[in-house]
């Protein structure tokens, strides 16, 4: 998503001098230990209050959620212990574990679970429970919810929703959490670090590591402490993560932290949407366009220039999940593409740039200024498309300059996510134009069918081959086969330098959001020098 709950917020440079001293010389030393530092990001603006988003990429880590995942992303009970789905798709039963406790030493029951739910559906925008009807507990140990229409993608808030306490939810919630998950605060402040340790009554496995405290540096101060040897676990961008600090290894964690190049898909009639903001665009709302830019674009060169080689070819915005489309792949052909634009009628001109029916193969592509990956990323784009006879110029925004063009000029935007919902999200004719939900406004009733099957199915495996047909059906679809509708780039990789003491095992395809996820597997990281 082009905003994000959870961002890096610079350090004081007085603070991290101060940590720095305080937290020793670099880590030559290989005795055990039961604390960690960590400099991963993660500080969230509104706090750790699920019902305000925390927790929705990676795990909430102070609360308990219903189900969780492991490393191969498949689901795992962890405070429901039985779901079930009735016949007509719209009601959950969850049976709710005993022995689960809040930090404070009162029980967590099926009560607490209805109530979060409820309350976060008041919530606009930061949670997606629109489809809830109702959530009530019908006993200590069962919470029964009602949904308004077949949606089986509610399941995705049952692995992200951190269950908060009925009778100790309030207004300060956020800065002082009570919640059932592994670990609790100690102390917060903000802009510099979180102590927390672990939380004694929690019903699961015990954790290697009884302290830890996150460092919220920005890159450079998060470098510096790694290279002083004051952190155990840093996030490194790309163009760092070759540059190792003795007494680490590189983590490098597979992602689908995407970014892609949205198509204003509407042709350019001089309407607007009720904000005033302007639709359409006459270049990219031509399919020929599209599929050019589809093919004529070297993924892997951009992934070299762009990322330093620390990413992969993106073809979609789900790749290598059960719900990608399958064969989305398309191999990167600049004669083929050129031949897509000649059949088109796109003359090249004498400058060099196509022309059709007194249009030129001409735009600007919109990044945020503060993002050095996606500056990157366009201007590496604009370079690659000249050959094909397109004039691209990439151009930095604020997100509020950008949100005011997004419906008609292309933008270099960033998803990733664990659940099929961003699938309809981009591409559902029925959000097109809602806040960044599908911005380029795309529609296609057959993608709109497939997405409304896949939502009707008893399961979530059940509704993966609805998904894949919307990618290309053998007709249309979203795709590169089909509209090609986005141009995606690159999946990032997540690399993070790790004390070569501390193994943190297995990582998952992490979602959106390079820093926090890491934490999802955390309780099974461990300290391996004696």
């Amino acid at each position: 998503m082009p905003r994000r709950r959870l961002g890096h917020t610079t350090m004081r440079g007085a603070f991290l001098a101060a940590m720095l001293v305080g937290l020793g010389s670099p880590m030559a030393t290989a005795a055990p230990k039961a604390d960690l530092v960590l400099a991963i990001g993660g500080e969230p603006e509104t706090g750790y209050d699920p019902l305000l988003g925390w927790g929705s990429y990676g795990h909430p880590l102070f609360q308990s959620t219903l189900l969780t995942r492991d490393a191969t992303l498949a689901t795992q009970p962890d405070l429901a212990t039985r779901w079930t789905l009735s016949e007509d798709r719209l009601t959950w039963t969850v049976t709710i574990r005993g022995d689960a406790t809040f930090s404070d030493g009162t029980k967590l029951t099926a009560k607490d679970v209805a109530f979060t739910f409820e309350e976060g559906a008041k919530t606009a925008g930061a949670l997606d429970l629109s489809v809830l009807e109702s959530a009530t507990a019908s006993d200590d140990a069962t919470v029964v919810f009602r949904l308004k229409k077949p949606w089986i993608t509610f399941t995705e808030s049952f692995h992200t929703l951190g269950i908060v306490p009925a009778a100790g939810y309030g207004r300060d919630y956020a800065r002082h959490p009570v919640g059932s998950g592994p670990y609790r605060i100690v102390s917060w402040r903000e802009g510099e670090q979180l102590i927390v340790e672990r939380n004694p009554g929690y019903y699961g496995k015990v954790q290697a590591f009884e302290r830890l405290t996150f460092l919220f540096t920005g890159e450079d101060a998060g470098l510096a402490a790694a290279q002083a040897g004051a952190v155990d676990l840093v996030s490194v961008p790309g163009v760092s993560a070759d540059a190792v600090p003795d007494g680490f290894h590189a983590v490098t964690a597979r992602t689908v932290d995407n970014r892609g190049i949205s198509f204003p898909m509407l042709p350019d009639e001089g309407k607007t949407n009720a904000e005033g903001e302007k639709l359409g665009n006459a270049v990219t709302s031509n399919r020929a366009i599209r599929q050019a830019i589809n093919q004529g674009l070297d993924r892997s060169q951009i992934v070299e220039v762009a990322l330093h080689g620390h990413g992969t070819p993106a073809f979609g915005p789900a790749d290598g999940l059960p719900w990608a489309g399958e064969g989305e792949a398309i191999a990167f052909d600049l004669g083929a593409a050129k031949a897509i634009l000649d059949k088109a009628g796109w003359i090249v001109g004498d400058d060099g740039v196509r022309e059709r029916q007194g249009v030129r193969a001409a735009f600007p592509i919109h990044y945020p200024a503060a993002d050095t990956t996606r500056q990157a990323l366009a201007e590496t784009v604009a370079e690659l498309l000249r050959p094909l006879g397109i004039e691209a110029t990439a151009k930095g925004s604020s997100w509020d300059a950008i949100e005011r063009v997004m419906h008609a000029e292309p933008v270099v935007f960033g998803f990733g996510s664990h659940s099929p919902l961003q699938l309809f999200n981009l591409y559902d004719s029925s959000v097109a134009g809602v806040e960044y939900l599908n911005p380029t406004y795309y529609g296609n009733a057959a993608v709109d069918a497939h997405f409304a099957t896949a939502q009707a199915a008893g399961s979530l495996e059940e509704s993966f081959p609805a998904w894949r047909a919307a990618a290309f059906d053998g007709t249309t679809g979203y795709g590169e086969k089909g509209d090609a509708a986005w141009a995606w780039l690159v999946n990032l990789d997540h690399v993070y330098f790790a004390n070569r003491c501390l193994d943190v095992g297995k990582t998952q395809i992490e979602p959106h959001g390079h820093g926090w996820p890491i934490t999802a597997a955390i309780q099974d990281w461990r300290w391996t020098c004696d």
